[in-house]
């Protein structure tokens, strides 16, 4: 038997590895996505002061601080026994529908969309966001990076900060939005609804009207039927912030739907030996099956497509006429076919535009009265949101005073472990055959993680933070002085 690494692989967030068997055919035996870090958050929040956790957790990831942040919000305000304020709250959602935009906007033109507009035999020095640029054209290049730009303007002045964000307290918002601010996020929303726009014309362009790419989104080797999580408002429709987690089968029937500490009714988790990240399963299935697909499976998804498959629509109407497009396009529903992450998630980019535009206009935005401190602490809570990545989950348990004894947290790319694992092997068993292996064949197999958006630093995240760091010291002529190193 023989074994092809894949290490590491490429565009995504954080470490891993794909390693796939072939058996003396030269045909795959066996494939596997392996995370090889240890995550250790949950621990070193022990004994620290609920109200400092969501500054800490924002520094989990990068790209993804501003999820933890608002999902830490959440449970704190439970444990502070404490709704926040209409203003405070529709600051918390405009903060997030900013991270929103800027996060699925790397996703998509860094990470997804090289595989398609540059195309996915292109040579790996080509097939970037680098890339990406020279096919689209510099014009449209600097546009893009721009209006994230602004994205990241909003989340910096609701925030605090452009990266890890300060202004968290429990019951509201500490920074309070000026007239004059409203404006300019009023101004920027409108270029902001045309970014959505102009992503969703080039994933028509390219995409859509691309026969061989849409044998690619519609074939079997992209194809992983299991169940699917995301939340959902009152009328059923997507939402981001708040609403009931519902869950559905493979074949669209609803399993159930549940908020807060109920989660531990339907999640949970498995470990395997081969892996640091564990395999979520839906226990209203059954026990653990394995990591499989089809019928009987308790496997489940999260992230756009899931949300897509559990919702009946938007809650804005550019992106309810795109999602109404989405499912004509694949008729039945669910939709399996993974390759639709990406379009997914770039109607929500869209949709988090809107109710930025939404917010800036409503007049409690600018109101004054950003926090309730009307505190009253109960020791535990549950803080759930939809993360651009899928549904994400902080349970704290706390003393008397406020101090964390105990925290869990389950994250996107954690829920999604095991249909990545499938849709890796999937696609390694189409594309390998006869011992014939090359890196154009192996990045298809990358593909098939890539539309789950796997974030690693967030899903294990290493105890003591510390990557392989080398620095170098050189005089004015470029001569090395000094080398200094961590490994």
């Amino acid at each position: 038997m023989k074994k092809i690494e894949i290490n590491p692989i490429t565009r995504l967030e954080g470490h891993g590895k794909i390693a796939i068997f072939l058996d003396d055919a030269g045909n795959v035996d066996d494939a596997f996505f392996q995370v090889v870090e240890f995550r250790g958050y949950e621990k070193f929040l022990q004994g620290m002061p609920l109200e400092e956790v969501p500054r800490t957790v924002s520094t989990i990831c990068g790209v993804c601080r501003g999820v933890h942040f608002t999902a830490s919000m959440k449970a704190s305000d439970q444990v502070f026994g404490v709704e926040p304020t209409p203003t405070g709250r529709k600051l918390r959602e405009m903060f997030f529908n900013a991270h929103y935009i800027e996060d699925h906007a790397v996703i998509l033109y860094a990470l997804g969309f090289p595989d398609f507009v540059v195309g996915p035999e292109a040579s790996p020095a080509e097939r970037n966001i680098i890339g990406l640029i020279g096919k689209v054209g510099a014009e449209i290049g600097r546009d893009v990076l721009k209006k994230r730009g602004l994205a990241v303007k909003i989340f910096e002045m609701l925030g605090g900060k452009p990266n890890h964000p300060v202004a968290a307290l429990p019951g509201g918002w500490s920074k309070r939005l000026t007239e004059e601010e409203r404006k300019q996020i009023d101004t920027w929303a409108d270029e902001l609804i045309d970014f959505g726009q102009l992503t969703l014309k080039i994933f028509d362009d390219v995409v859509l009207k691309n026969e061989k790419y849409m044998d690619l989104v519609t074939g079997d080797m992209y194809k992983i039927p299991v169940n699917y999580m995301g939340s959902v408002d009152d009328q059923d429709r997507i939402t981001y912030y708040d609403g009931t987690q519902k869950v559905v089968g493979l074949n669209g029937e609803e399993i159930g739907r549940f908020q807060g500490k109920e989660y531990l009714d339907f999640i949970s988790e498995r470990v395997q030996p081969w892996s640091y990240l564990k395999f979520p399963y839906q226990k209203k299935l059954g026990g653990w099956k394995g990591i499989v697909e089809g019928e009987g499976t308790n496997m489940y998804c999260v992230g756009p497509l899931a949300r897509f498959n559990v919702a009946s629509g938007m809650d804005t109407p550019l992106a309810q006429e795109a999602f109404e497009k989405f499912h004509a396009t694949f008729g039945a529903r669910p939709v399996h076919y993974i390759q639709a992450y990406h379009w997914a998630r770039a109607i929500e980019l869209l949709n988090a535009a809107e109710h930025i535009k939404a917010l800036a206009n409503d007049p409690a935005i600018t109101d004054p009265n950003t926090v309730n401190q009307d505190y009253n602490i109960t020791g535990e809570g549950v803080g759930i949101i939809e993360a651009p990545r899928g549904t994400l989950i902080h349970h704290y348990q706390t003393d008397d005073k406020g101090v964390v004894t105990d925290a869990n947290l389950i994250v996107a790319t954690t829920h999604n472990n095991g249909p990545i694992n499938l849709a890796v092997k999937k696609a390694a068993r189409h594309f390998i055959h006869d011992g014939n292996v090359d890196e154009k064949l192996l990045n298809y197999v990358e593909m098939a993680f890539r539309p789950y958006d796997l974030c690693l630093a967030c899903a294990t995240h290493t105890v003591n933070g510390g990557v392989p760091l080398k620095i170098e010291i050189r005089d004015c002529e470029g001569k090395l002085r000094k080398e200094m190193r961590n490994f």
